[in-house]
């Protein structure tokens, strides 16, 4: 190689050298922009936290730009940071539980940043819990059907307990755990009888807390007042805010209560929940009340049943047809075919349409002979299929439907 080329080839070396160590430069000064100086805080520099007995889950923002971590201090499943490390800015969070027992509890956390522990600690102290018992359902008791049947007690404690039945002979124990006593009552076949479920705790027996358990009168094959409806309005002609029965809830459709899907009118079911009360059919479409099965009787029963109903009347006094057809769904035969409902509204003595219901004649009633354990009330308004028929309306309110037992 001549001097010329090796002249030229040092000259690109040391160019190619300078480049090199400029971009490492650049590089050490973006780094160092990128880092800057190192710090790490918490928005509003918090450094505890006092807690009730219910627990709580508090968010904190961390503010850095280095590697993080919260530490407890202790041992203790009471109380968790989480997430409890990051790497620059971000949200964590104190989860703190519930306190049931009777001991004050106090747990420090320690900020570790790159490893390094921080001089604060963050202290987080939670109130002592006092002996209690809950039982649902305390005041109000419990009721069960005649037919008898499992049902449960729920209850809330921070003690040990144990319970007893008085006059509950028709009572049996199912399951307990810490939170239930699951129990079963016997068929009743006679008047109406009560128990009283006392829960009680040996340490503590200033928390005794009872529960009444009433059974239903043994003759009552079924009873039913709707107050779980609280839909639209007890205003007959308001129809704003009124729920389908097809669009109930499951909670509601557990009761029982069903209706036949009308073909003319899309496989609807054309019953309308109202407050306490229901209403059947619409504009052209009738709609029926189908009840739950007859499930309290063993064999074939006579039967007679109550119910109160009312005829629509628009606000100006426009008046539906009023035919209320009856009948059932398995065995058994009504002593009638259908009512005609007269006991129409006055809007000027009773606007809220409440009063009507306590007349004597919103009352109707009827037997069933030959009933048994599958047989279903049925009632309807008029017809499933009302276009062209009579007025083409026959819309029919009820309520306080009853069904017992007759010699």
């Amino acid at each position: 190689m001549n001097t010329l080329n090796k002249i030229h080839t040092n000259k690109i070396s040391r160019l190619f050298a300078l480049i090199a160590l400029l971009l490492v430069s650049v590089s050490c000064n973006d780094d160092e922009e990128t880092m800057g100086d190192p710090y790490f805080t918490i928005e509003e520099n918090p450094t505890g936290l006092s807690v009730d007995i219910n627990g709580i889950t508090q968010s904190y923002v961390v503010r850095s730009n280095q590697s993080w971590e919260v530490v407890a201090q202790s041992e203790g499943e009471w109380v968790k940071a989480f997430p409890n490390k990051g790497d620059d800015d971000g949200i964590f969070k104190f989860i703190v539980e519930e306190n049931n027992t009777f001991d004050a509890r106090v747990m420090n956390f320690a900020f570790l940043v790159n490893g390094q522990e921080q001089p604060a600690l963050f202290r987080i102290e939670q109130e002592a819990n006092v002996p209690f018992i809950t039982v649902q359902n305390a005041e109000e008791g419990i009721s069960v059907a005649s037919a008898g049947g499992n049902f449960q007690i729920n209850l809330s404690t921070n003690v040990e307990w144990t319970y007893q039945i008085i006059n509950g002979d028709w009572i049996q124990e199912l399951e307990t755990t810490e939170t239930s006593i699951k129990l079963s009552a016997e068929k009743n076949k006679g008047t109406e009888r009560s128990a009283t479920l006392t829960v009680s705790s040996a340490n503590y027996p200033a928390l005794s807390k009872s529960v009444n358990i009433t059974q239903l009168d043994g003759s009552i094959v079924l009873e039913e007042h709707f107050d779980w409806l609280t839909y639209g309005s007890t205003i007959f002609y308001t129809t704003s805010g009124e729920k389908r029965m097809d669009s109930w809830t499951q909670d509601e459709m557990d009761r029982g209560w069903t209706s036949t899907p009308n073909t003319s009118s899309s496989n609807q079911q054309v019953v309308y929940a109202r407050t306490g009360f229901v209403k059947l059919g619409k504009t052209g479409y009738g709609g029926d009340l189908i009840s739950p099965k007859f499930l309290i009787l063993d064999e074939e029963t006579n039967v007679k049943v109550t119910f109160k109903a009312v005829p629509y009347q628009t606000k100006r006094g426009t008046q539906d047809d009023n035919i209320l057809n009856v009948g059932v769904i398995g065995p058994g035969t009504t002593s009638v075919d259908a009512f005609t409902i007269s006991n129409w509204p006055d809007y000027d003595a009773d606007p809220n349409c409440t009063a009507v219901w306590e007349d004597a004649s919103a009352t109707y009633s009827f037997t069933i002979t030959g009933a048994t354990a599958e047989t279903q009330l049925q009632l309807l308004g008029g017809d499933f299929a009302l276009k062209g028929v009579g007025k083409g309306k026959n819309r029919i309110f009820l309520d306080d439907i009853k069904v017992e037992i007759i010699e």
